[in-house]
């Protein structure tokens, strides 16, 4: 009877969540999910994607950013002037960009894209290596893979923002 009712119990959990939470959202050039390049802060907070604008680079003059919204983890950077347009996003997880996510290797991100062009100096500086996708390629994504673990940490629409 117990376990009937502990079945019953996540199954009932399981109706209740939406399809979205499950399945990864879609990496593509033009955005990540409902979250387009060019949408306004307005638009993207409306549709609860995004949470509070806040403060982005301190290096940056006007720099405003936004936290995305569950099921993604990451953050929308978005233009100094307004409205406030997304002009880049990052990931860090819930996402995947032709089946390559955020704890896969170089050679998913290859496979994937076979245009992926690896560039390794910003290891010195920031630990990391850069995989660009170009256009041509299937789109304007970057990977930030660890020099160390070689495993892709962030992945960026169309780039990976440094801010320190």
């Amino acid at each position: 009877m117990r376990r009937t009712l502990i079945a019953a119990a996540v199954a009932a959990l399981m109706l209740a969540l939406p399809a979205s939470a499950a399945a990864p959202q879609k990496i593509t050039r033009k955005g990540v999910g409902q979250v387009k390049l060019g949408m306004t802060f307005k638009e993207l907070r409306e549709k609860g994607l995004v949470g509070k604008l806040r403060r982005g680079c301190e290096l940056a003059v006007n720099s405003r950013s936004a936290r995305l919204r569950s099921p993604l983890r990451g953050i929308v950077d978005f233009s100094p002037t307004t409205p406030r347009k997304a002009e880049n996003i990052t990931i860090r997880r819930g996402a995947r960009a032709r089946g390559v996510k955020v704890g896969d290797r170089i050679r998913d991100i290859k496979d994937a894209y076979p245009k992926a062009k690896v560039n390794r100096d910003t290891e010195e500086l920031f630990g990391v290596w850069l995989v660009r996708v170009p256009r041509n390629g299937g789109g304007r994504i970057t990977f930030a893979v660890d020099a160390d673990t070689r495993r892709i940490t962030l992945i960026g629409v169309p780039f990976i923002p440094f801010c320190e």
